[in-house]
């Protein structure tokens, strides 16, 4: 399977469902209805109505008197709990299953899924490490792209796609590479990014440039196949800037981020959601240059630095094993 199976996929941080308002997301080629309810219980189910297919997305939820709740589909008001069970009208007796729920994993407030197949490598426990010691700064993106898991995977480790794709954000001049720890399913990239100088007119039409640096120092630590960290730390404070995917099907795929702060400052927190707003564009124009690929073109020429491309290939190629080289480099 292309979109690797057993692989783990972190559909949503509690902070993203709100309370008693269902929300569609898709996996793997299913729609699910996601909901979670005041106790805190977080329930998936198959999105159709198993009497006739509407969107239970598209319903609401029924609280009860001990605060859980079921989902109702808005065609025929039919409640269905969190095991998929029903009671039929003019019936007192609930029904067994009629959806079989997606099985989640919850961690605090990470919910993960392997999509209903057997686990093929752990979940990383180091989002719990960022908010043990983190503050959440929020989320932001969540965006699904027309383009197959591969695709976007190979897009978020090409570092030469930073003065290109982002240089309307970032300025960037130049990548200079440093970098790159290859641990299997796991690695870090270490480079730099020289941006261009802006005049004092530019800084005060644009104040999101004095958020920038001279030179942006990135630190990316990866998890194959599903989430990237960028490391930031300035005089503010530090933050953590994760970027999750999710294969919703064989050609298309679910991105969204995750941004924790540690302030030094205390106007690092009045810049949340300048931070968010980065991240956001940075998706927008990854997902943007995403659209005028041409698919399946040959690549006849290799740029310098391609080692994050080549990790990504090389995993999804020999998933969920891991096979040498080893790719680990320094710059040349």
């Amino acid at each position: 399977m292309s979109i690797l199976a057993g692989a783990p996929w972190l559909l949503a941080h509690r902070s993203m469902l709100g309370i008693n308002k269902p929300q569609k997301l898709s996996l793997y080629g299913i729609d699910y209805v996601l909901w979670q309810d005041k106790t805190g219980k977080v329930n998936a189910l198959p999105n159709a109505c198993p009497h006739m297919g509407a969107m239970l997305s598209e319903g609401w939820c029924h609280e009860g008197k001990d605060q859980t709740s079921v989902v109702v589909c808005p065609f025929h008001a039919l409640e269905f709990d969190g095991e998929g069970c029903t009671i039929l009208p003019g019936s007192q007796k609930k029904t067994l299953p009629q959806l079989a729920p997606l099985e989640l994993i919850i961690q605090n407030d990470f919910i993960w899924s392997y999509g209903g197949h057997e686990p093929q490598i752990p979940i990383p426990n180091i989002l719990n490490e960022i908010a043990s010691e983190y503050e959440l700064i929020g989320h932001t993106a969540d965006t699904s792209v027309e383009t197959d898991l591969l695709t976007m995977l190979l897009n978020m480790h090409d570092y030469n796609h930073q003065n290109g794709t982002h240089r309307p954000l970032f300025r960037i001049e130049e990548v200079l590479f440093k970098s790159f720890s290859d641990q299997g399913h796991h690695s870090h990239a270490f480079y730099s990014m020289p941006t261009a100088s802006t005049n004092l007119v530019e800084k005060l039409t644009n104040l999101d440039s004095l958020l920038l640096p001279k030179v942006i120092e990135a630190h990316l630590e990866n998890y194959f196949p599903f989430l990237i960290i960028f490391h930031v730390e300035n005089d503010l404070g530090k933050a953590k800037q994760i970027h999750l995917f999710v294969p919703e099907s064989e050609t298309r795929t679910r991105t969204y981020v995750l941004m924790y702060g540690l302030p030094k400052n205390p106007v690092f927190r009045l810049l949340g959601k300048k931070f968010l707003n980065f991240a956001k564009v940075v998706v927008e124009q990854d997902a943007d240059i995403l659209h005028k690929i041409y698919p399946n073109t040959p690549q006849k020429i290799k740029l310098n630095n391609e080692v994050g491309m080549d990790w990504v290939k090389r995993n999804f190629a020999s998933w969920p094993q891991v096979t040498e080289p080893n790719l680990s480099k320094q710059a040349d």
